[in-house]
């Protein structure tokens, strides 16, 4: 899911999207009897929104801000059905559920994954070229996109779009640890995937994607979409579906946006002198670059290489491997970058290194 998505993986991938999308800390489910009924548990499972107030309601005002036909939007909303299950899965893993990043990786990086990014870069080359020139993003950073997000466009979700984004804007569950947050992200992604239906003369109810409301082969959402997808390949129209040219802009294009740097390296490799190692003060920051090169090495991390030169703010990035030791790395300000289009250490180090593996098989 771009953005905010955003952008999330499918139901074979509960535990990694429920780090990216629910945040990296796990919070404890409040018991049953502190909860008080939502309304969609008053009705049978499936059930259709035309049959909730609040919902149309949320349909007039819609349809007042964006200047929609008002019988248009209810219709959309009303037709738009509970899905139980979304409300599961977007819930954090339960307290104590340890975070391993060779399990995470092992998830993205293998041979069909692999295989098939060669088979894309191959048959896309002349684009990611053009697309590395014009926006700086490397071709196997987008690769690596992709490929994390839909296996380069054969899993791009089978939910109607309307239905996730309408059962998590008014059914989100309120057992999340920051369920108003994350309802008003959801009922925004809902406006405008109906302003961009409206805009494009289709209609809502067809799109397909995530459970999450992620659209396409990069898994953009609604905002996402709407902010940063552009046609790439001149027929006059985004289709982040059908138009591999469509996905490569737009992803180049996202992290242009967010302030991709090129020419800079992603991150470098962390080593310590553990007598004078500061992990708590240099953790604290979580993966937002706040340190220079020299307050890195005052607090006892040692630079080796390139990253002695680097001139930007760094961080340090750690990516927990279960019971095992923790594995390190130094993220620069594009490691932070795509962390964007899904904030997680864990996806960002998959993105990169699914891009150099395919990379490297491209070579072979």
């Amino acid at each position: 899911m771009a953005g905010l998505k955003h952008r999330l993986a499918f139901g074979t991938l509960v535990l990694a999207l429920a780090w990216a999308c629910c945040g990296h800390a796990a919070v404890a489910k409040p018991k049953a009897k502190a909860d008080k009924p939502s309304a969609s548990q008053a009705q049978p499972p499936g059930f259709l929104y035309a049959s909730r107030p609040d919902a149309m309601q949320m349909a007039d005002s819609i349809a007042e801000r964006r200047n929609l036909d008002p019988v248009w939007v209810r219709q959309a909303i009303g037709s738009a059905r509970n899905v139980p299950q979304i409300t599961r899965w977007v819930l954090p893993p339960a307290v104590g559920t340890a975070k391993n990043w060779r399990v995470y990786r092992s998830r993205f990086i293998d041979p069909v994954r692999i295989a098939a990014g060669v088979e894309f870069w191959n048959a896309n080359a002349a684009t990611l070229e053009r697309a590395e020139a014009e926006f700086g993003v490397p071709a196997e950073i987008i690769v690596g996109i992709i490929g994390v997000e839909t296996i380069y466009g054969r899993d791009t979700g089978n939910f109607r779009v309307m239905d996730a984004l309408a059962t998590l804007s008014f059914d989100f569950p309120r057992a999340h640890p920051r369920a108003e947050q994350r309802r008003q992200f959801f009922q925004d992604e809902l406006e405008q995937l109906l302003s961009l239906a409206n805009r494009s003369g289709s209609n809502p109810l067809d799109f397909k994607g995530s459970y999450a409301g992620a659209m396409g082969s990069p898994q953009f959402m609604p905002s996402s979409w709407v902010r940063y997808a552009i046609d790439y390949d001149g027929d006059g129209r985004v289709d982040l579906f059908s138009s591999r040219a469509d996905a490569i802009g737009s992803v180049a294009n996202y992290f242009k946006a967010f302030g991709w740097q090129p020419g800079m390296p992603t991150h470098y490799e962390a080593q310590f002198d553990a007598s004078r190692l500061d992990l708590e003060s240099l953790l604290a920051p979580d993966i937002l670059p706040s340190f220079s090169a020299a307050a890195l090495v005052a607090k006892g991390v040692v630079l080796t290489g390139q990253a002695t030169q680097h001139r930007g703010l760094l961080a340090l990035v750690e990516l927990q491997n279960g019971a095992a030791a923790a594995s390190y790395v130094i993220g620069t300000d594009n490691f932070y970058a795509i962390t964007r289009y899904n904030w997680s250490s864990y996806y960002a180090m998959a993105v990169i290194e699914l891009g150099r593996e395919v990379a490297a098989a491209r070579r072979r």
